[in-house]
């Protein structure tokens, strides 16, 4: 091979073996980009202004049904749901916990569910030690599925509080013996589009 041949060839070569990383960082940018489930991941945000209309009970249907395959501890399963959709139940569940809570604004109470029109109730098993755990995994589901559907939603512990100091609002939701709630998720279509708040990536740590 001639001088000049032999030095493009390693010319070439080279160029290829020190592009390598990058075109599969860049392949892997790419992947990231087109896989749905990232996207959704990323994409969605807790929503706290919400248009009037609750979600149709045939989308909920898809929502719940994804919330329920949830991994659990042993397929327990150790959770009851309960859902809120008409105006009139919402109402009168709020006005049972204004009234269990003196001490409290109304519209402390009223405003923290944050006008969503759809409210899902969450309730652990209490004979389980982890069962809060479950009820986290399949309130993830609910929210990143809803999202997926076009549906916003929100994560929300105030509910509760107020809740638990009304028998009256519990014996609306109904829930069986030994379940207490844990977890609310108002759910509704987003009448706001919040940017993403900044996330702490240095509490990740690998153990070397």
């Amino acid at each position: 091979m001639k001088p000049v041949k032999l030095l493009l060839s390693v010319i070439l070569a080279s160029a290829m073996i020190s592009c390598a990383p990058a075109t599969e960082n860049q392949n892997e940018k790419k992947e990231n980009a087109m896989n749905p489930v990232i996207e959704n991941i990323m994409a969605r945000r807790s929503i706290r202004q919400y248009k009037p209309e609750p979600v149709k009970r045939e989308t909920m249907d898809v929502i719940l049904n994804c919330g329920i395959n949830a991994p659990s501890g042993m397929n327990r399963q150790s959770w009851e749901v309960k859902v809120l959709d008409k105006p009139e139940v919402i109402s009168k569940l709020k006005a049972a916990m204004v009234s269990a809570n003196p001490n409290s604004k109304p519209e402390n109470v009223e405003g923290c569910f944050r006008g969503a029109p759809t409210l899902v109730f969450v309730a652990a098993d209490q004979g389980y030690d982890f069962s809060t755990i479950d009820c986290g995994l399949l309130s993830q589901n609910i929210m990143l599925s809803a999202w997926s559907l076009g549906v916003g939603s929100v994560c929300l512990g105030s509910p509760i509080r107020f809740l638990m100091e009304s028998p009256e609002a519990l014996a609306i939701l109904g829930f069986s013996e030994g379940y207490k709630p844990v977890i609310c998720i108002g759910l509704g279509y987003a009448n706001e589009s919040p940017e993403a708040k900044p996330r702490d990536i240095s509490k990740v740590k690998y153990v070397e």
